[in-house]
């Protein structure tokens, strides 16, 4: 959820109904060296609370100076991510590159656990790939030094975002494990949500792609059940708050991503998308959305 998970898009979800903020990741280099955008990164509201920041890197101690460092701004709980599959990431051997080395992530949280006065908790995988599906000792591990918590995305990192997400094996882990079990991996509707809760026995939910273009998903609606024009407003509130926080000229360039999974259920000819995807003036991105919905409306 790396360039999503911003503050403006966090607060949407949190008016919604989410009932936890996660910000996006944060790499522990750019706390101890400094990064132009490490602001943005880290800035929350008051009533986004609780707040998770999302730490990650490869070495205990760069990550606990880090974390330290991090708390620093109040945060509620400090999460170390084992579950990115980014190449960039991984393959430095951070996010899901450290399951391969459950000694590393043993040393990570027992140095932050006691390092830090706020509760620390883990997102994993299940396993760096099909042959090293070694959840259930990552889990054990994370539980006997001090994780308060531990999500779980149910696929490997070889798998990234392919295939179904194994929610047996995040049953397996809440059966292990004493400690909360957050279940995350293909939920996309409100059915879904029920679904895995069940399925897995997990008391709580973790959504991320799912609501992108879809927030209401936190107020228990799925995407077709939304009115146009409520979409409509989400979209003008959504790129106002976007442009306050970052600028206007920047503000529009980032909110592009978001466009097109909005517009997911609207009917919009391939000129006008073009046209909303490159346009750089912000009152003719909102003229040509209220095009698009005056025309689903019947407005000429």
């Amino acid at each position: 959820m790396d360039g999503y998970t911003d503050q403006p898009f966090r607060t949407i979800c949190r008016e919604l109904g989410s009932a936890m903020s996660y910000t996006e990741f944060i790499n522990a280099i750019d706390v101890l060296h400094g990064h132009p955008y490490l602001y943005e990164k880290l800035a929350f509201l008051p009533e986004e609370r609780p707040v998770v920041y999302q730490i990650f890197d490869n070495d205990p101690e760069r990550l606990t100076t880090a974390a330290l460092r991090l708390q620093e701004h109040q945060p509620d709980i400090m999460d170390v991510n084992l579950g990115c599959a980014a190449r960039t990431v991984s393959g430095r051997g951070a996010g899901a590159g450290l399951l391969r080395e459950p000694e590393k992530i043993a040393a990570i949280f027992q140095s932050l656990t006691r390092a830090l006065k706020i509760p620390v908790t883990a997102k994993i995988r299940l396993g760096w790939d099909e042959a090293s599906r070694n959840y259930r000792q990552v889990a054990r591990l994370l539980e006997e030094n001090g994780a308060a918590a531990i999500a779980v995305h149910g696929r490997t990192r070889d798998q990234g975002l392919r295939g179904q997400a194994d929610w047996d094996a995040i049953a397996e882990i809440r059966q292990a494990v004493s400690v909360p079990v957050i279940a995350n991996g293909d939920v996309r509707t409100v059915a879904d949500i029920d679904q895995i809760k069940a399925h897995t026995g997990c008391p709580a939910v973790m959504i991320g792609r799912g609501a992108i273009g879809n927030p209401w998903i936190f107020s228990r609606l799925d995407k077709d059940q939304v009115p146009p024009e409520t979409v409509r407003h989400i979209i003008h509130t959504h790129l106002g708050r976007v442009c306050d926080f970052y600028g206007p000229k920047y503000g529009l360039i980032l909110f592009r991503k978001f466009t097109s999974r909005y517009l997911r259920t609207i009917p919009v000819s391939p000129a006008r998308r073009e046209q909303l995807m490159t346009t750089e003036d912000i009152d003719e991105y909102l003229s040509l959305i209220d095009q698009v919905f005056d025309y689903k409306e019947g407005v000429r």
